[in-house]
């Protein structure tokens, strides 16, 4: 039985803000409080940090209804937006497994310079994907975007206020609909597995 079906993706075709955000809060929220809880416990026993679930809630919204939707994973109970965090997602097109840094988040240009001097990203498997910008659904594989463009990417993280940093994996919607929960699981794990250890980097953590 597969974990994601075509009626999350659906969902994204609803018309209209209440109706749509009725729709997120019937058939993909549960999927999301789910995930953070079980997730929150891997990042928890990963790090040693206690890790919170945050389920997007789209409280803001007065007329445009949500085009994504998430549960992200932070060290902070009150709040994600300020500090490096995971996520997994929903856009109509895929499911996002993703690390992010978005242009809320404090101490970016440190973040940035440490991961200029690394080496991780260019080790990385071949179907991870990177954008510097979360709220746009594209994103470019390692190979794509080559050196010169994972550097300038990094740069403007560093240099420009809106800058940000999204890594992470795109399975998308016909490809999530083969996966079961363990399946789904084992591919979460192994790419949150790549990814800490340039979550580590990112904040200075290299004894872990």
């Amino acid at each position: 039985m597969s974990y994601w079906t075509e009626k999350h993706f659906k969902v994204f075709e609803t018309p209209g803000l209440e109706a749509r955000m009725a729709a997120l809060a019937e058939k993909v929220r549960p999927k999301f409080e789910e995930l953070g809880e079980q997730y929150s416990a891997y990042f928890s026993g990963k790090t040693g940090e206690e890790f919170h679930p945050h389920v997007a809630k789209h409280m803001r919204r007065t007329v445009n209804p949500p085009n994504d939707s998430w549960v992200a994973f932070a060290p902070n109970k009150r709040g994600y937006k300020a500090v490096p965090h995971f996520q997994i997602g929903l856009w109509e097109s895929h499911v996002f497994i993703i690390l992010a840094v978005i242009y809320e988040a404090n101490g970016k240009a440190g973040m940035a310079e440490r991961l200029l001097d690394s080496e991780l990203i260019h080790n990385l498997p071949g179907d991870m994907v990177l954008s510097g910008d979360h709220m746009k659904p594209e994103a470019s594989s390692v190979d794509e975007l080559g050196e010169e463009g994972l550097k300038k990417l990094l740069e403007r993280l560093r240099d420009v206020k809106k800058g940000e940093f999204v890594i992470g994996r795109h399975l998308e919607r016909e490809e999530a609909d083969r996966l079961s929960k363990e399946q789904f699981d084992q591919l979460a794990e192994k790419t949150f597995d790549e990814l800490l250890p340039i979550y580590n980097t990112m904040l200075g953590n290299n004894n872990q």
